[in-house]
């Protein structure tokens, strides 16, 4: 019998695969993601995806940026993405960027500003997301306090 909670351990994940924030659950954070994220909880901080879907019972205070985004609960914060839907149950209250397309269906609530930008894809990808930081490797070393030789102190 396959083991059902972790699948088939010879698949490999790939970046086509949904993350669900359920509504019990909430985040503080930025959240970076190279594939699909369902947002039907509560989110304080940037979002960064290939796919966000804000569900009716989902809220991000915060930023969002993605390919696809959709919004169908509230947002308090700038979005910015290719295709952009607000569905009628949506709340934006921030400034909406689009690249390629920007649809509002009847009773969509937004308020700011609306601009069509000439950005042809996001630089989403994972190694973008998850690369480490050179520049805050180096800092670490250079934080540490110098080492004091007990003996000159004597």
């Amino acid at each position: 019998m396959k083991n059902i909670m972790f699948g088939d351990k010879k698949k490999k994940l790939t970046d086509s695969e949904r993350s669900l924030i359920s509504e019990t659950v909430s985040i503080e954070g930025t959240i970076n993601s190279s594939g699909a994220i369902d947002v039907a909880g509560l989110i304080k901080g940037p979002v960064f995806s290939k796919e966000i879907i804000i569900r009716e019972t989902g809220s991000i205070t915060g930023t969002i940026e993605g390919d696809h985004v959709e919004i169908h609960g509230h947002l308090d914060g700038k979005v910015s993405g290719q295709d952009i839907v607000i569905g009628s149950t949506g709340t934006v209250k921030g400034d909406i960027e689009f690249g390629n397309n920007l649809k509002t269906e009847n009773g969509a609530d937004i308020d700011g500003y609306i601009k069509k930008t000439n950005k042809s894809k996001t630089t989403l990808t994972g190694d973008f997301l998850f690369k480490k930081k050179d520049k805050k490797e180096s800092s670490e070393t250079e934080d540490r306090p110098e080492v004091v030789n007990k003996e000159l102190l004597a």
